[in-house]
């Protein structure tokens, strides 16, 4: 075989070996997305320094939503005029582009073109970071908008009819449960079923495997609604895995499509976890990273400050909800 000859075999040959690894890379890119963007390191660093044998920059406990989005700068890509004239897997990738740099008009075109753009994107390349990136930003209309593409990219559209096949492939096909999971919940935080999706992913998070329950646990998150916090905070406490806790405390403090005045409805019961002698100390000290992510509080490790700081701030602002049906367990 000539020289020329080799080396095309040998270049078709690492391409597709490059091919296999790229599937499971994907997967986990979605659970530790961009934690080393300089905003996630900076606190990683903080929060480590603070929990003394627990890493928490290790455990992937920050991720993706303490990122700020990139501020607003003039983007080498087509006015909003021009975008018609592009395919709309470019369409999709200028506008999600333009959303992360703050431009709100992008989340409008976005919504409107999106159910359009279904069956004519690849989930690949530039669009793939781009959702990613998108996933980062501290602006959960930004963040549904790259939901949005994901399921557009995946030519899953919001119906009954698609929660329905996800919930017969999670039983035919353990080993896709976890993209199925997390689609399952973003579907849910789209308003396609959102009680239906709650139960199916509930089922899951107290299955017997660890990477099930873990990416139950993700699909809650993105589920987001007022009846997912429960099960994390008892996912946070209670499950045996430390891997599983850990992606539950990230998703209650930041990650997901949980909004602010949810996360700090999790405060109370975060508060009484200090009173659970059965935590262990790497699961106490996530309730205290927990507790600064959410609130934005640096108080130390002291559950009397952090009691008494929440007393009085509950006096101002008559916020009095206690999370309720945590002891699934």
């Amino acid at each position: 075989m000539g020289s020329s000859q080799q080396s095309s075999t040998g270049q078709r040959q690492t391409s597709a070996a490059q091919a296999r690894a790229r599937g499971p890379r994907r997967l986990h890119l979605y659970a530790f997305c961009f934690v080393s963007l300089a905003a996630t390191s900076t606190f990683a660093g903080y929060e480590a320094s603070r929990f003394g044998g627990a890493s928490w920059v290790n455990s992937g406990l920050v991720h993706a939503a303490n990122v700020a989005s990139a501020p607003a700068e003039p983007l080498a890509s087509p006015a909003i005029a021009d975008l018609s004239r592009l395919a709309p897997q470019e369409q999709a990738q200028n506008l999600l582009e333009r959303a992360i740099a703050r431009d709100r008009e992008s989340l409008d075109l976005i919504a409107k073109n999106v159910d359009r753009w279904r069956g004519h994107l690849r989930d690949d390349g530039h669009l793939y970071e781009l959702v990613h990136a998108g996933m980062n930003s501290n602006d959960l209309r930004v963040r549904g908008a790259a939901v949005e593409i994901d399921l557009a990219a995946n030519n899953l559209s919001k119906s009954p009819e698609t929660v329905a096949r996800l919930v017969k492939k999670l039983r035919d096909s353990p080993t896709d449960r976890p993209w199925t999971l997390w689609r399952l919940g973003a579907l849910g935080n789209r308003g396609v079923q959102p009680d239906f999706v709650l139960a199916q992913l509930l089922t899951y998070a107290h299955d017997r495997d660890e990477d099930t329950r873990y990416w139950a646990v993700e699909g809650l998150a993105i589920l987001g609604s007022d009846a997912a916090v429960d099960p994390l905070l008892d996912r946070f406490a209670h499950d045996r895995s430390p891997r599983v806790r850990q992606r539950a405390a990230s998703n209650l403090a930041q990650a997901g499509m949980l909004s602010r005045e949810q996360r700090l409805a999790a405060v109370p019961q975060l508060l009484n976890f200090f009173d659970d002698d059965a935590l262990d100390s790497a699961t106490r000290g996530w309730v205290y990273g927990t507790l600064r992510m959410i609130t934005g509080v640096q108080l130390g490790n002291d559950a009397n400050a952090w009691r008494k700081w929440w007393a009085k701030r509950d006096a101002t602002t008559h916020n009095t909800h206690v999370p309720t049906k945590i002891l699934y367990a």
